[in-house]
């Protein structure tokens, strides 16, 4: 009888790893068309505020450095110094694309 039932979980095992779809997954092309998708060495604009209650963002050109799951960390050029900040990419921008015809 015991190797009935450990047969039999082994046998829904295999059959739930050979039915299951990485629905939860990303795909390729989903993280391509994601906007808030980040690369390193990217060029961004990081929207910068002083303070959280106040309502003026400033600018600020940076680049992707390192990537984690939560977080984006970028280097910024301050007084001829590279600083690292860790920030939530939900307020990074990707820098604008310059096209061929806005230069000539």
């Amino acid at each position: 009888m015991k190797i009935f039932s450990i047969s039999f979980t082994v046998l829904v095992l295999l059959i739930n790893l050979a039915v299951a779809f990485p629905s939860s997954a990303d795909t390729l092309t989903s993280i391509v068309n994601n906007p808030k998708y980040f690369e390193v060495g990217q060029k961004v604009i990081w929207l910068y505020k002083a303070r959280s209650d106040s309502a003026e963002v400033q600018k600020i050109p940076a680049e992707v450095v390192k990537i984690s799951s939560k977080q984006v960390k970028i280097q910024i050029r301050k007084d001829n110094q590279f600083i690292n900040r860790w920030v939530n990419p939900n307020r990074l921008e990707s820098f604008p694309k310059i096209h061929d015809s806005a230069l000539n």
